[in-house]
C-alpha cells in the first residue's frame, strides 16, 4: 500500500562542547580527496562547532580559503559551489561504465573503470576553474624560464575561482586564525603564511597547492613556493606549537590512510606508497606528543621533591615548572578510508560522482564522531594528550588514551610506598 506520508529526517542537535581555549581545524593535502574535508565541515556546521584556527596544506589550504572566507551560515554552500565548479560530471563513457556494469553484478569493476576514465580526463583536459594543460610545454635546453611557467598545467583559473567563492577581506579580518603551508623553492624550508602576520591573498593559498611538476611555482614577495606537502602534508605541528598551557581540541582531517592492505600489483604499489608517504607525518607527530607528555610528567614528579621556596627563587626551576604544566590536547582524527574501486589516481580523479561520495564519507565520519560525546571531554593535565578515531581498529587504542603516563620515577615511588 502506497503511503504519501513524507518521511521526517531528524536533524542533529547542536553539540555543546566543553570549554576549550583553542579549537583548531587541521586540513591535510590530497587533491581530489579534499571533498571529504568539505563533508566534515558540513558536519561541524550542523553541530554549530566553530573553529578558532584553521591550518591547511595543498587542497586543505584551498578548502581553508573557502571556510575562512565565508560567514558560518554560508560555508557549506560556498564549499559546494567551489567543488561543483572544479569537478567534471561523468561523460557518456564514464556513465556507461558506472551504470551499465553494476547490472551485471560488477559494481566495483564498473566504478573502477569510471574513475580511471575520469582521472584520464583530468590529465588530458585539466579541470574547469582549476588547471588546464599548458600548451606549448616549456622545452628543455632553451635557456632558463620563469619558474611560474615551468609546469605541465596552468593554474591561472584557480585564482578567479578562489575570488569567486572566498572573501579575502573576511579571511584577513582576524575572526579566524588562518595558516597555510608552502615550501620555499630556493631554501627548501616550509613556511606558514598566517593572517596574524600578513595579509593573505589568493596566491598564498595557490602556493600551498603548487605541486610540481604538474603545477607551477607561485611567486610571493620575490620568492617562489611549491606545495607544502613536499615537506609536511599535515600542519598539525604548526597548531600544536602554540598549544602550551592551552586546553586544545583539534579536528585533524587526513586524506591518506596509514593503514592498508599489502599491494598485489604495480598500481596497488603506487597507491600504497602515496598513502604511506603522505600519512606518516601525522603518526610521527602524535608519537612525539605522547613522548613529550611522558617527559613533562617526569619533570613534574621531580619538582615535587624540590622545596617551593627554591623553585620560586631559581629561574631554571621556574622554566621546568612551566614545562611540566603543559597543555591538555584532544585530537579527533578523521581519516578518509579508501574505496575498493580506487587506485593510485584517486587524488586527481575529479568526477562529480566520486566527489559526492567523498563528501558523504566525511559527513558520515564526523557525525559518527559526535555520537561519542565522551570523546570531547577536556583531558586532564595528568592525562595530557588523547586521540580518537572512528576507524581505529578494536584493541589499538594508545595507552595515552586510557590513563596518565606513568614514569619510571612514579613506579619506584609506588614500590617504595
Amino acid at each position: 500500500m502506497r503511503s504519501d506520508t513524507k518521511k521526517v529526517i531528524p536533524q542533529p542537535e547542536p553539540f555543546v562542547l566543553p570549554r576549550y581555549d583553542e579549537i583548531a581545524l587541521v586540513l591535510q593535502g590530497g587533491g581530489a580527496l579534499g571533498s571529504y574535508q568539505a563533508g566534515v565541515i558540513e558536519g561541524l556546521a550542523e553541530a554549530k562547532v566553530e573553529p578558532h584556527w584553521i591550518a591547511g596544506v595543498s587542497i586543505g589550504a584551498l578548502n581553508t580559503a573557502i571556510i575562512a572566507g565565508n560567514a558560518p551560515e554560508n560555508r557549506v554552500a560556498a564549499l559546494r559551489g567551489f567543488w561543483n565548479a572544479i569537478c567534471h560530471p561523468l561523460d557518456w563513457v564514464g556513465s556507461v561504465s558506472a551504470w551499465t556494469l553494476p547490472g551485471l553484478g560488477l559494481h566495483d569493476l564498473s566504478r573502477k573503470w569510471a574513475s580511471m576514465w575520469a582521472a584520464g580526463r583530468a590529465l588530458t583536459e585539466g579541470q574547469p576553474g582549476f588547471f588546464a594543460p599548458r600548451f606549448p610545454l616549456p622545452m628543455a635546453g632553451l635557456g632558463k624560464l620563469d619558474p611560474s611557467r615551468v609546469s605541465y598545467y596552468d593554474t591561472a583559473a584557480l585564482r578567479a575561482t578562489l575570488l569567486q567563492y572566498a572573501d579575502f577581506d573576511r579571511i584577513n579580518d582576524g575572526a579566524i586564525r588562518v595558516s597555510v603551508g608552502a615550501v620555499n623553492v630556493r631554501t627548501g624550508n616550509l613556511t606558514y603564511f598566517d593572517n596574524r602576520k600578513m595579509r593573505l591573498e589568493p596566491e598564498h593559498f595557490m602556493a600551498s597547492g603548487a605541486l610540481p611538476p604538474g603545477f607551477p611555482a607561485v611567486e610571493i614577495d620575490g620568492e617562489y613556493y611549491w606545495d607544502g606537502g613536499l615537506v609536511s602534508n599535515t600542519p598539525l605541528t604548526e597548531v600544536l606549537r602554540d598549544s602550551d598551557h592551552k586546553d586544545t581540541l583539534v579536528f585533524q582531517v587526513d586524506l591518506w590512510s596509514a593503514r592498508g592492505n599489502a599491494p598485489g600489483d604495480f598500481p596497488d604499489i603506487s597507491e600504497r606508497a602515496k598513502d604511506i608517504q603522505y600519512s606518516s607525518r601525522t603518526r610521527a607527530i602524535t608519537n612525539m606528543l605522547a613522548e613529550r607528555q611522558k617527559h613533562a610528567r617526569f619533570i613534574k614528579e621531580l619538582l615535587e621533591h624540590v622545596p617551593t621556596s627554591v623553585v620560586k627563587a631559581d629561574p631554571l626551576f621556574c622554566l621546568a615548572q612551566q614545562a611540566a604544566d603543559g597543555s591538555a590536547i584532544n585530537v579527533v582524527h578523521l581519516i578518509y578510508k579508501n574505496k575498493p574501486y580506487e587506485g593510485h589516481y584517486k587524488d586527481y580523479e575529479f568526477s562529480m560522482d566520486t566527489m559526492l561520495e567523498h563528501w558523504q564519507s566525511g559527513l558520515d565520519d564526523i557525525r559518527d564522531s559526535f555520537s561519542h560525546r565522551e570523546w570531547f571531554d577536556v583531558p586532564s593535565r595528568e592525562l595530557g594528550f588523547v586521540t580518537h578515531d572512528v576507524h581505529r581498529p578494536a584493541g589499538s587504542v594508545p595507552e595515552s588514551d586510557k590513563q596518565p603516563v606513568e614514569t619510571e620515577l612514579g613506579k619506584r615511588r609506588k614500590a617504595a610506598a
